[in-house]
């Protein structure tokens, strides 16, 4: 075999497995709150939006319209990440509109699944005070962090956790977090969800949920979803409904 036909067969064996990858089914990190290990593919943007309303004790209602997570895969176990919130609250009489924080970050692939040990990433965001309407700025650069596990545990059923820990940019207590979530797969397309999740404030009592969901692939690179949950504990909201899509370029 001379040069010129093995180099023509490395470009072809390079090319296969680029449209391979990019026609795998996207995985994103909506819409439980389970986020995923999965990494973007290399060189690809993906574009996770949200529509959601959340009802709590009395009055007091919230809306995000929209919230979307960017994400950019710089190599097959780094993404970029960015998170914007359009967010509108209601308490009683008062109402606040705007643009919440932003917050950048990333994901990075520590372990892939092997046996009993899942597949591993880390996830981290920084808050950014300022990077917000008037009205909604924090105080301070707020760091959030966590791990996510994920188990196969046969060809229709996953199951996943996090566990991390946030800051809300105005005092230094952190707030401690979790989920755990069992993925359905009812077919090529459709997936469905069940998924318990709390937060633990350190100088306040927990904070747990419950919530379910469906996820439909239009294609391997968009996906649309709905969701609801509601709460647990009597600190925790009464109930909330969303839906999204996202897609991949």
């Amino acid at each position: 075999m001379n040069y010129k036909l093995q180099h023509i067969l490395l470009i072809l064996m390079c090319f296969s497995k680029s449209l391979a990858q990019q026609n795998e089914p996207i995985e994103t990190d909506r819409p439980d709150q389970t986020e995923t290990p999965a990494i973007v593919p290399k060189g690809m943007f993906q574009m996770e939006n949200g529509f959601s309303f959340e009802k709590t004790n009395g009055d007091s209602e919230s809306f995000l319209l929209p919230s979307a997570l960017i994400k950019y895969g710089l190599n097959d176990r780094f993404e970029f990440r960015l998170i914007t919130e359009f967010g509108s609250e209601k308490t009683n009489s008062t109402k606040i509109s705007g643009i919440n924080p932003i917050l950048v970050g990333f994901k990075v692939g520590i372990a892939e699944e092997k046996g009993i040990w899942p597949k591993v990433s880390f996830i981290s965001h920084l808050l950014l005070p300022d990077l917000a309407s008037s009205k909604l700025k924090s105080t301070y650069y707020a760091p959030r962090f966590r791990f996510t596990m994920q188990h196969t545990l046969s060809d229709r059923i996953s199951l996943g956790y996090n566990l991390g820990a946030e800051w809300d940019g105005e005092t230094p207590d952190a707030t401690f977090l979790y989920t755990l979530t069992t993925g359905f797969s009812l077919s090529k397309k459709m997936g469905c969800y069940v998924e318990v999740y709390g937060f633990a404030p350190q100088n306040d009592s927990a904070d747990h949920r419950f919530d379910g969901g469906f996820t439909y692939l239009l294609s391997n690179n968009f996906m649309i979803d709905a969701s609801g949950g509601f709460g647990i504990t009597a600190n925790a909201p009464d109930y909330y409904g969303a839906f999204g899509f996202s897609f991949r370029l």
